[in-house]
């Protein structure tokens, strides 16, 4: 039954995501800690879920030319250079999982918080961009690959963040850029990222493959058909009901 329960909240989750095309670590670690998973099985779990479900997307996107490999490059050396710095230090100062059990939850809720607003807030950053950074292409690179940094380091500790947070950075650091390319070059970044952490949670002892299997067999026909429903259902009814839900559980996550 476990198994059966398992394979409906991946198919929950998988809706979701491609109603909206966000959401997947926002949704999934926390519908697994509701579960009674511990924070490092979720969170492990959730990030080779994340990177074996847009592994398919992220090609889908290159076909259509729809990846910046230029600055997915940029993204990369920050940010999977970091996620295995974070996986060292974890292994590093810590003996078990259990003690920084609370770290990962409390960053959990940050970054569920900062989801949530980059949700709301994504029509503003969009405009407000324009006029943020001068043309040099040299600073632009490096506040690039920095802002990989601070995924790389948040998404390994928390699995959120991949998706709406890499997004907004994509669209104030480069606001000529087409929402296709924004998306598409987002997607193929989290795939290295997410696996890449994924991989460091795996050494780590904090996956669950029978748990991820089971996620997988929901979510991947879920996300089709929702896809295919998607364009009937207004974009800002679906972002704001998410955005909603994610300041919620961020908040709960955060404190408590």
């Amino acid at each position: 039954m476990d198994f059966l329960l398992y394979i409906i909240a991946g198919a929950s989750v998988g809706f979701i995501v491609g109603l909206t095309g966000i959401g997947g670590g926002a949704l999934m670690t926390p519908l697994l800690l509701l579960f009674g998973f511990p924070p490092n099985i979720a969170i492990g779990t959730d990030l080779m879920y994340a990177g074996l479900t847009k592994a398919s997307g992220a090609w889908t996107h290159h076909k259509q030319g729809h990846v910046n490999w230029t600055i997915l490059k940029y993204l990369a050396v920050g940010s999977i250079t970091a996620s295995l710095i974070t996986g060292i230090a974890l292994s590093h100062f810590f003996e078990s999982s259990e003690q920084y059990g609370y770290l990962l939850t409390t960053v959990l809720g940050a970054m569920l918080l900062f989801t949530a607003c980059a949700i709301i807030f994504r029509p503003w950053l969009q405009r407000w961009s324009s006029s943020l950074l001068g043309e040099s292409t040299k600073s632009i690179a490096i506040i690039t690959t920095l802002s990989g940094v601070i995924l790389g380091v948040l998404v390994t500790l928390s699995s959120v963040g991949a998706g709406a947070i890499g997004t907004a950075l994509l669209m104030i650091l480069y606001p000529a850029l087409r929402s296709t390319h924004v998306v598409g070059t987002d997607i193929a970044h989290a795939v290295p990222l997410t696996l890449a952490a994924g991989a460091i949670h795996t050494y780590l002892g904090n996956v669950d493959f029978s748990l991820l299997g089971a996620l997988l067999i929901g979510s991947i026909p879920a996300i089709h058909v929702a896809s295919k429903l998607a364009r009937h259902i207004p974009e800002t009814i679906l972002r704001n009901a998410l955005a909603s839900m994610l300041f919620g559980l961020g908040i709960k996550y955060s404190l408590f």
